[in-house]
């Protein structure tokens, strides 16, 4: 009841701030305000994951540009990988159809696109790219504020999230935590804002095993008075110049 409380208040207060947001996403580019995509939560239940738009609508095109850079040295699995379909990645090329889609007003692009090179190259379970060319000017400025996650608040009234959890994870990268050292972090609720969020946010890079260690401990130690803790410290964490 707290969770639904919580956003409900937060919906009607920053209801204002949305529209805005709204109002400046679509008079910087055009396409939909908001998309969502499938995201991994509690007990590994997927659910919709939604979002301001803080990318360009043709991101997707944009990635493949990087890939075909980024694969530059490797001339016969760029051939192979150009071959089997130039428009999924490889992962899906190998069913015909896009497996880890993002929806938006119709439109749909793959979210795996981003990661193919690096789940390659190290096969890391989180990614992120730096100087990303497919955030607009306005995206931007919403991710480094967190304004991008405000919709979310839809998510914890719907009761797909709670205000504070672990960040739900797309599926490629919880098909990577299914050890006994990473699974449980899916035993905490899906969350807005969390520990890692709070502690490490404009402190730098954090390594995949900080993140992960950050998770666990946040699992094994939920209750109440921890999660209003994290959202007294949410705040001024927001205003730190780099997200992690």
């Amino acid at each position: 009841m707290f969770d639904i409380f919580f956003a409900g208040m937060a919906l009607i207060i920053l209801f204002p701030l949305l529209l805005l947001v709204a109002l400046f996403i679509r008079l910087e580019s055009k396409g939909p305000v908001l998309y969502y995509s499938l995201r991994t939560g509690t007990g590994f239940k997927i659910f919709r994951f939604y979002k301001f738009r803080s990318m360009y609508i043709n991101a997707d095109q944009k990635v493949k540009d990087l890939m075909h850079l980024n694969q530059y040295n490797n001339e016969e699995k760029k051939e192979q990988f150009n071959q089997v379909n130039p428009v999924l990645c490889e992962t899906c090329a190998q069913t015909g159809k896009c497996q880890y889609p993002i929806y938006a007003d119709g439109a749909k692009w793959c979210e795996k696109d981003e990661v193919y090179l690096h789940s390659q190259k190290n096969g890391s379970a989180f990614f992120k790219i730096t100087n990303d060319p497919r955030i607009t000017k306005v995206g931007n400025f919403i991710r480094n504020t967190s304004i991008d996650e405000l919709p979310q608040l839809w998510n914890v009234i719907k009761g797909d999230m709670s205000i504070v959890g672990n960040r739900p994870l797309p599926i490629y990268e919880a098909e990577k935590l299914t050890t006994d050292k990473s699974v449980l972090r899916f035993a905490a609720p899906a969350g807005l804002t969390g520990l890692w969020q709070v502690e490490k946010r404009g402190k730098g890079k954090m390594s995949e095993e900080e993140r992960l260690m950050l998770d666990n401990t946040y699992a094994r130690n939920q209750s109440f008075t921890n999660d209003i803790k994290l959202i007294l410290k949410t705040i001024p964490a927001i205003f730190q110049k780099e997200s992690v």
